[in-house]
């Protein structure tokens, strides 16, 4: 087992995770809008949905790989494009963040869980997403795949609620000072670049 890889995926995952996006722009805004409850129900939700692209990722993938370990690499590539143009994307996006908290319903706390759900589940561009990143992570030739991506599924959930869930609970201090910094959004949107392009090119060089 790979230490070390699975070191480099964790910080990875972290850096996604606090890089703005939809997915904690949205728990950050029901936190402001309606307090820190309703952002860690959506935060739940929003997690909760990893678990079904994993298990596609885990079963689709692995049998793929099973059948032809030459198609890994096919895999691995279109990973690297595909991270590589969602770097481009967010070069050529705005970079400031938006909070539109006085804009957001009120809902209960399962209708949250719910629409973060399903919100995740029927989002294809995650199950791309997860395509992309996962593969080149695989830090075992002992253990079955099925397993790895397993582990690495759990592991993307674990930090990605710990700070989604940071988010949530800090949103009013978080509100307040992207509001007083506004050069924070640039800062954030190169992290995103950087962590794309990065993972990019660590799905094409490394060898596992």
């Amino acid at each position: 087992m790979n230490f070390e890889i699975l070191t480099a995926f964790v910080f990875a995952t972290a850096a996604l995770a606090i890089a703005p996006g939809p997915d904690n722009i949205y728990v950050l805004t029901q936190s402001i809008a309606h307090g820190r409850k309703f952002g860690l129900a959506t935060t739940a939700g929003l997690i909760s949905g990893c678990l079904v692209h994993t298990t596609l990722l885990a079963f689709g993938v692995s049998l793929v790989i099973r059948k032809n370990e030459d198609l890994y690499f096919i895999i691995k590539l279109f990973g690297a494009l595909y991270l590589f143009y969602l770097a481009w994307m967010v070069f050529r996006a705005d970079a400031d963040i938006r909070l539109d908290a006085a804009a957001v319903p009120k809902k209960s706390l399962m209708q949250l869980f719910r629409q973060g759900f399903i919100m995740n589940v029927l989002n294809p561009k995650v199950t791309i997403f997860f395509l992309a990143f996962f593969p080149g992570f695989l830090f075992s030739r002992s253990i079955d795949l099925v397993y790895q991506f397993y582990i690495l599924g759990f592991i993307f959930m674990a930090v990605s609620f710990v700070i989604f869930g940071a988010l949530a609970i800090l949103a009013g201090s978080i509100s307040g000072y992207l509001r007083s910094h506004r050069g924070t959004g640039i800062i954030l949107k190169w992290l995103q670049i950087l962590v794309f392009t990065g993972i990019g090119v660590w799905l094409l060089i490394s060898g596992n």
